[in-house]
């Protein structure tokens, strides 16, 4: 078998209940898996984006914990799972960031394959709230409401209003919070689940094409799947005045099983970098 098919015609269960499947199946239908929704597991229970549940461990961590789970359940051997995160961009000062994973474990040959993407493209956003209008124009701003609210009193309350995508529902949820808090106030945040953010999805479905191109990149050594990039090497030169600046300079690939390397020089295409990217030109 080529290693490129090592996944045709094998049962791949994805785990979620928020309606991945969406984005997640057209993109790996083109790895021949044929590919199960397992929904009948609270993955709420693993982490919640309204810290109502403390996601356990790492994203990765999570996502694999997701997976492997689902393995447990069906007694299959090929699983997907897909977690994000969000808050400030990594490299992008004042910017909000959404990063998403989606991991591939194959337990039958021992593969974890991980598909990531980060995106400025985010609603993510709180505020706290008043009245009715203040409520209905932050709702406004982050899109809804084809893209959901989430609303509570302005304490510990417990008292919890998610998957808001209707005024009716948003009047009655801002109503009630503001009268359960102690200071007047409510808090009002975007619902980051997938199947309430269509922001989200998007880039759920980018990170499964970047799963989708490790699984297709082969090592020019061995042939196994999953020759990625593990190391980013800064210093690309300025076109001025040739001081090293943070640009890509070259990129290493490495294969998980017999360790190959590749380095690729300018992977962007660019011998040298603008000097407006550059400390010295642009200090």
């Amino acid at each position: 078998m080529e290693q490129s098919d090592i996944f045709k015609n094998r049962n791949a269960v994805l785990i979620t209940k928020h309606k991945k499947d969406e984005v997640i199946f057209p993109v790996l239908t083109q790895t021949a898996m044929n590919l199960n929704l397992l929904d009948t597991i609270d993955t709420d229970t693993f982490g919640t984006f309204t810290r109502d549940v403390d996601r356990k461990g790492t994203q990765l961590e999570a996502a694999r914990y997701k997976a492997l789970k689902a393995i447990e359940e069906t007694g299959e051997s090929l699983a997907i799972a897909s977690e994000g995160s969000f808050g400030p961009h990594p490299t992008i000062f004042f910017a909000p960031a959404n990063v998403e994973l989606v991991l591939l474990i194959d337990t039958l040959n021992n593969i974890e394959i991980a598909g990531w993407e980060i995106s400025t493209d985010t609603n993510f956003c709180h505020t706290e709230i008043s009245d009715l209008e203040e409520a209905k124009d932050f709702a406004k701003k982050c899109g809804f409401p084809s893209h959901g609210m989430v609303v509570r009193p302005n304490d510990n309350s417990g008292l919890l209003f998610k998957g808001i995508t209707s005024e009716e529902i948003l009047e009655e949820a801002v109503a009630k919070s503001i009268t359960a808090s102690q200071n007047g106030k409510a808090l009002m945040e975007t619902d980051m689940r997938a199947m309430y953010n269509p922001k989200r999805m998007k880039v759920i479905e980018k990170a499964t094409i970047n799963l989708l191109n490790k699984i297709k990149s082969l090592c020019p050594a061995c042939g196994w799947l999953g020759f990625e990039i593990t190391e980013w090497i800064n210093g690309l030169p300025c076109e001025n005045c040739f001081f090293p600046t943070k640009g890509t300079a070259k990129h290493i690939y490495q294969c998980k099983k017999c360790n190959h390397q590749k380095e690729i020089q300018y992977p962007s295409g660019q011998k040298f970098s603008e000097p407006t990217f550059c400390d010295f030109c642009n200090p």
